[in-house]
Formats: structure tokens, C-alpha cells, sequence
């Protein structure tokens, strides 16, 4: 099975100079967690996640239009090609510890997503297909709590 017979589209891209509230609002219209910053040239640069927007609203703490998708975004950004098999999906999530892979094209721009969502429900598909044990370990991989590092200082606690 091939990543575009899988993969959600289209790709939710934003340009890497608009703000993060701009992400933001993409996120909201489209009911996703990852939009994909852009060059110029239309080719993936970053990726930001719901997650890291609000990290960077509490670390920077600014109001999202004032921060740079650049500032805050992932890179580099770890991603795959929609005639790649399924399973370089599963095992860069595996390894990397990520949800979510940006699939881009020949030129390296965004075409689609693929998620661990697509990868359930393609496994999921047919009622005789149970999930494998592969895509268990990937899932138990992916969904595991990373381990603890000392968490940064409270703003507003003072010494």
C-alpha cells in the first residue's frame, strides 16, 4: 500500500512569515492539529502543531499575531513521498515520535498529511484485516509519554 492511497488532502500550508494566529485559524477551518509552513517557493520549510502554538504563546508570552510561524515552527521536517510504502510511514513515526508526516512531492512541496489516524483507519478497513502487529508497535511508540526533562522556569515565579 502506497501513502497516497492513504494520506488526508489537501495539505494545510500557511507561509512561514504570517503569524501564528494565522496557523491558528487554519487549524480551526480545517479541524486539524499540523499546518505546514511554506517558502516562497511553496516548498515545506516547517511544520507547526497545535501543540507548539501554544507553547509559544506561554513561553513568548505574546499574542499569537505577534509571533512568527518561522519562529516557532519544526525543522528540519522529517516527511515522506506519496509513492512511498505505508510502512516507511509507520517506522519514520516509530522512530521519530511523531503523529504526523508532511507527504510532499518530486519538488518538495506539500501535497498531503499522513497521520496515525489514516494509518488506523487503513488497517482497520476491511473487517478481516486485524491491526498488525507492526502498526501496534508504531501506535504504542508514537502515543507514549516522552520522557520528563526539567521543565522550564514559571514566568511568574520569581527567586
Amino acid at each position: 500500500m502506497r501513502i497516497h492511497d492513504i494520506m488526508s488532502c489537501p495539505a494545510v500550508t500557511c507561509p512561514i512569515d504570517a503569524a501564528l494566529d494565522a496557523a491558528a485559524r487554519l487549524m480551526w477551518e480545517f479541524d486539524c492539529g499540523l499546518v505546514l509552513g511554506v517558502g516562497d517557493d511553496g516548498r515545506l520549510a516547517g511544520v507547526v502543531t497545535d501543540r507548539d502554538i501554544c507553547l509559544a504563546a506561554y513561553m513568548h508570552r505574546k499574542p499569537l499575531h505577534l509571533i512568527p510561524v518561522a519562529r516557532t515552527m519544526a525543522k528540519p521536517v522529517i516527511s515522506v513521498r506519496g509513492d512511498d510504502d505505508v510502512r516507511a510511514a509507520e517506522h519514520l513515526m516509530r522512530d521519530n515520535h511523531i503523529r504526523r508526516l508532511p507527504v510532499i512531492d518530486d519538488e518538495g512541496r506539500p501535497v498531503g498529511v499522513v497521520s496515525v489516524d489514516d494509518l488506523v483507519t487503513w488497517a482497520t478497513r476491511d473487517d478481516s484485516r486485524r491491526l498488525d502487529h507492526d502498526l501496534a508497535v508504531t501506535l504504542a511508540a508514537v502515543l507514549a509519554p516522552r520522557p520528563k526533562e526539567a521543565p522550564p522556569p514559571h514566568p511568574l515565579v520569581h527567586k
